[in-house]
């Protein structure tokens, strides 16, 4: 009796021991960009707990990765990054046997990732999206009037832009977006790495300093919502957000968003497994929980941002997948454009002058 007493004491424990070594996954994405209660459900249906942490702006991501041990099994980062930490290793080959659900990705957005990710062998697109103008309407018709917004005119032409600098303008902290809508803008090429060219981008972004109020990459979202901000240089989908929560609050306040006549960056956000990840099956895992058609049309509704998923289409709601400035046609398709990553010095130049336009100095 006594043995059988200790047996089952020792059963007891080794259940206690197994429970507490539940499996995990370290996710590091973009803020605001999943429906929070898939997160549950994931981990109700395989019993791999989550730790979701969120940053905003893609040096900070590619700093932990440089730094050795990241301590993350997944994340996010957007396509000329994603290409150069590819080329320094930084990422593991993906399985795709293990992502039974890739077989719904979308061609051609497959097609556009692999410009970053050649063959697409490390990474599968999350969302995909735009850089535009998003907008206070009423205090938009207060300061110009019926003059459309659909221009870069607006950020680039300081007699307009100041017209904004009292209600508050807010610019993306995004060197790689700014860079090369300020080169299309010149009529360069948006993917020049001519220092000459980039001069010239620079001196551009110089203008738009004594207006902006702050360069932050998320902060823009509650700022248009709550109608402390009247502009900004905006994500396609954080500007829908910002439009529906203002919605939600009852406010009154309408945001606008418009993709400038003269194009625009298309970006890509993209999910790969970090080369130090421990947690790999289970980095799978939730890849292949958040490809499935049903959580990737959720994922969209919840961010307003396009997905890869070309499946989850017909799921998702009619204002969302109807509106151009998310889901652009086929006319502003062919006015977006990506870029490649630049070379080290080119990078330092930019972000040298980036600090500079940054701080006015």
């Amino acid at each position: 009796m006594r043995k059988l007493c200790y047996l089952l004491g020792a059963l007891a424990l080794s259940i206690s021991a197994a429970s507490a070594q539940q499996r995990v996954v370290h996710v590091y994405n973009w803020s605001d960009y999943v429906d929070a209660k898939l997160i549950d459900e994931f981990t109700r249906e395989t019993g791999i707990k989550v730790i979701y942490d969120t940053y905003d702006s893609n040096e900070t991501l590619e700093a932990k990765l440089l730094a050795g041990r990241s301590g993350y099994d997944l994340v996010a980062p957007s396509g000329t990054f994603l290409q150069r930490q590819i080329q320094s290793g930084l990422y593991r080959p993906l399985d795709r046997s293990k992502l039974s659900n890739a077989k719904h990705l979308w061609p051609e957005v497959d097609a556009r990732l692999a410009v970053y990710d050649p063959g697409n062998q490390h990474a599968v697109n999350y969302m995909w999206f735009t850089t535009g103008i998003a907008y206070d309407v009423a205090k938009a018709k207060t300061r110009i009037g019926d003059q459309p917004l659909n221009t870069w005119d607006i950020l680039f032409k300081p007699d307009l832009l100041r017209k904004f600098a009292d209600c508050g303008v807010y610019v993306l902290d995004s060197p790689e977006d700014l860079f090369a809508i300020a080169l299309r803008y010149l009529k360069l090429n948006p993917d020049s790495k001519v220092p000459g060219d980039i001069a010239k981008a620079s001196a551009l972004l110089q203008r738009i300093r004594p207006s902006v109020r702050r360069f932050h990459s998320s902060e823009y979202i509650n700022g248009l919502a709550n109608g402390d901000i009247c502009l900004a240089v905006a994500w396609s989908g954080d500007s829908f957000q910002a439009k529906n929560r203002a919605r939600e609050a009852g406010n009154g306040i309408e945001i606008g968003y418009v993709i400038p006549r003269e194009g625009t960056l298309m970006s890509m956000d993209n999910f790969a497994i970090p080369k130090d990840a421990v947690n790999v099956e289970e980095a799978y895992a939730f890849i292949d929980f958040l490809l499935r058609p049903e959580n990737a049309a959720r994922n969209t509704t919840a961010s307003n941002f396009a997905n890869g998923v070309l499946a989850a289409a017909s799921m998702i709601l009619p204002e969302i997948i109807q509106n151009k400035a998310i889901y652009p046609d086929d006319e502003v398709m062919s006015r977006l454009f990506t870029v490649s990553p630049p070379d080290r010095q080119t990078q330092r130049t930019i972000t040298r002058e980036w600090t500079r336009i940054k701080t006015g100095r």
